[in-house]
């Protein structure tokens, strides 16, 4: 699955939001969602803990971690103003969510700005590509306003 979107600004504004955490933090959460973080090390080898939150109490059951949390752990196997692939865990009780998934950014410099491409491989069967396309595509929105485009 591949999601992608022309963010109005340079890259290395784009790969700042990525590499400073308190940034990510502000723009990765999908709409309805706030984020947590409780590590980060932007380096290859290095990676993130982060807990999304859902705000809306009619959600409530639907996440992976609690009923209205899921837990992530994040480990990057590169990290670049080019490209940053995470290999990524969720930590859940339901096998729904067991495995480890890979989530590839690439930041292409465009006349328009920069072309950030999302590519997932092995993601747990309990997310659905919908779904799964849907949060990254308000993830980039939220990246494009953090962004200022």
């Amino acid at each position: 699955m591949k999601v992608s979107r022309v963010i109005a600004a340079p890259r290395p504004h784009v790969f700042a939001a990525f590499a400073d955490p308190a940034a990510l933090a502000r723009w990765l959460p999908p709409a309805g969602m706030t984020a947590a973080l409780s590590s980060f090390d932007a380096r290859p080898g290095g990676g993130y803990l982060m807990t999304l939150t859902y705000g809306d109490p009619r959600r409530h059951g639907q996440g992976k971690t609690t009923a209205d949390s899921d837990s992530v752990e994040v480990r990057f196997a590169a990290f670049s103003p080019e490209r940053i692939v995470q290999q990524v865990a969720f930590r859940s009780d339901d096998a729904a969510f067991d495995g480890l998934m890979t989530m590839t950014w690439t930041f292409d410099e465009t006349p328009a700005g920069t072309e950030v491409a999302v590519t997932v491989e092995d993601a747990p069967p309990g997310i659905s590509d919908a779904d799964h396309a849907a949060g990254i595509a308000s993830s980039l929105d939220n990246l494009a306003r953090f962004l200022g485009g």
